[in-house]
């Protein structure tokens, strides 16, 4: 029950974080056109993406 829990979770809260970092990487001046498609891609890697962006990038999801 806990792993079907998790999986739904993942399945409804990583399109929204992707949502959430590609507006705050099309939005960013400070990167340059080829490190905003260098995110944009890592941001499809399911449930890693979105947290290295916070951590490695300085991007918020808000």
């Amino acid at each position: 029950m806990k792993l079907l829990l998790e999986i739904i979770l993942s399945i409804v809260l990583h399109p929204i974080a992707l949502v959430l970092m590609l507006i705050d990487i099309a939005r960013r001046s400070d990167l340059s056109s080829g490190k905003k498609l260098i995110w944009a891609l890592v941001g499809l890697l399911w449930g890693v993406g979105e947290i290295l962006y916070i951590i490695v990038g300085d991007g918020a999801l808000w």
